[in-house]
């Protein structure tokens, strides 16, 4: 392993974190590479390493006992994986999947490590907690637009958020893969995204979704 690789990763990914974390993140962690698409970690997988993300991007899904699925959020370069902290620490086996949106780089921190890192590290220790809070914020988000948002403003709100969280207007998402995502059949998508393209909120392509809100 590049412990100079890694390092210069860590200082451009995480600047907050202090001297002797990166020094030891830089000596016990490993990158891992990912291609689009790839499953980083699936529903009943044993987590030995906790995620934190430093290049692309990684979307989470929770799979139900059927095979469907409903996304829950993505994770960004400076981010942690909330839910691989908690299973790690556990010792316990991962309930979501996450898969690479693009070519995606990981800093895999051993499961070993994290005890040490929240008595020893105060910037781990309110990293981790930061992780906590915005993931549960995260949750709570998506827990009021299936309990409380129709169809309609679900997908608008889908839409807003792949654009935020990607930083693009070109979303290049199927009608089914949106679909999955909001637990929803592929003739209601592309209905509502026809009403919204009349609407001019987007424009339909062939291969992606042009967003113009």
């Amino acid at each position: 392993m590049d412990q100079t690789t890694v390092k210069q990763h860590l200082l451009a990914s995480f600047p907050q974190f202090e001297p002797g974390l990166v020094r030891i993140l830089s000596e016990h962690a490993s990158l891992k590479y990912f291609e689009a698409g790839d499953l980083l970690m699936n529903t009943g997988q044993n987590m030995r390493f906790t995620m934190l993300i430093v290049e692309g991007s990684v979307k989470l899904y929770r799979e139900a006992e059927d095979g469907s699925e409903f996304f829950m959020y993505y994770i960004q370069p400076g981010e942690a994986c909330a839910l691989s902290m908690i299973c790690s620490t556990k010792q316990g086996t991962s309930e979501v999947k996450a898969s690479a949106v693009d070519k995606t780089t990981v800093l895999a921190v051993p499961t070993g490590l994290m005890d040490d890192l929240m008595r020893t590290y105060k910037t781990w220790y309110y990293f981790v907690l930061e992780t906590y809070r915005a993931r549960f914020e995260e949750l709570l988000v998506v827990i009021d637009h299936i309990a409380f948002k129709a169809m309609d403003e679900r997908l608008a709100l889908y839409l807003m958020k792949q654009h935020e969280d990607l930083k693009t207007r070109k979303l290049v998402l199927t009608h089914g893969e949106i679909a999955r995502d909001l637990n929803s059949s592929r003739e209601v998508i592309s209905r509502l995204l026809k009403k919204m393209e009349q609407q001019k909120k987007v424009i339909l392509h062939r291969s992606y979704i042009e967003y113009l809100m």
